[in-house]
């Protein structure tokens, strides 16, 4: 089949490419203001686009990137499905992690910004009346890759050249992480034929800090250090009972994963 990836050069987009290729499919990965997407039909498309750490600091990006560009294709392109990646950081202070359940955000909380557009990209999908429109909600992705930016890749990344980690969460901060190859499976087949509009893309367990840091130090000797005051961030566990029932159980233990993983970034650290 004929996948169009949006968002080609990020972690996810990146690796989403050569899975599908390597599946045999045709992948057309546009770059920014390539007029092309407008002109053919994309097929299924996935919708990689976003931004992550520095949502802070881009808030026009972050805007354009999660609502504005979505908004044009889903009024103007040609496509047999559509998935649009979310997260499920929208489930921070939620009562459940159902697929089902109420998100709460606070406009006046700048941390809620991200979530915030995420969600407002997730109604508009819903509400855009195209068929085949799909949304997934990813946890944290857990991959070696040198141009990782996420939580798991950078602790890794200062444990081996500075020798010394520093934690702006708490030790019992926890989140939920799923492997990159799992991932990619996941995304494929909720693209071509997933039944619901809304799937958590998950492992189902979390992981917290102490752990993760505990491990890393056995591995590679560093320092741990908390910052003064570090607030506890805790995800409550994510729901997966839907993929479970449709697709299959991801992989759970990123602790395991982590001899190797360091073996691994220590391979691309010059």
């Amino acid at each position: 089949m004929k996948f169009t990836v949006l968002g080609a050069s990020g972690l996810v987009g990146s690796r989403l490419c050569s899975f599908l290729e390597q599946q045999g499919h045709e992948v057309f990965a546009p770059q920014r203001n390539d007029l092309r997407i407008y002109t053919q039909d994309l097929g299924q498309v996935i919708y990689c686009i976003g931004v992550t750490a520095d949502f802070r600091r881009k808030p026009f990006e972050t805007i354009a990137a999660h609502v504005t560009v979505l908004a044009d294709l889903l009024s103007r392109a040609s496509f047999g499905s559509f998935l649009y990646l979310s997260s499920t950081r929208v489930y921070l202070g939620a009562k459940s992690t159902e697929e089902s359940a109420d998100c709460r955000v606070n406009a006046n909380f700048p941390d809620d910004f991200y979530n915030l557009t995420k969600l407002t990209g997730e109604a508009l999908c819903f509400a855009s009346g195209r068929q085949n429109v799909r949304v997934a909600r990813l946890s944290n992705v857990f991959s070696t890759e040198p141009e990782s930016e996420n939580f798991l890749s950078e602790i890794m990344r200062d444990a081996l050249t500075t020798k010394c980690l520093t934690l702006r969460t708490s030790l019992d901060s926890a989140k939920d992480y799923i492997p990159v190859p799992d991932l990619l499976e996941l995304l494929t087949r909720i693209a071509l034929s997933g039944k619901q509009q809304l799937y958590n893309v998950a492992s189902g367990t979390n992981v917290s800090n102490r752990a993760l840091v505990e491990r890393i130090a056995e591995l590679t000797g560093c320092t741990v250090t908390v910052v003064p005051g570090a607030p506890m961030v805790a995800f409550p566990p994510i729901s997966i009972t839907r993929i479970e029932e449709e697709f299959f159980s991801p992989a759970q233990d990123v602790l395991a994963e982590l001899p190797r993983m360091i073996q691994e970034r220590k391979a691309v650290i010059p």
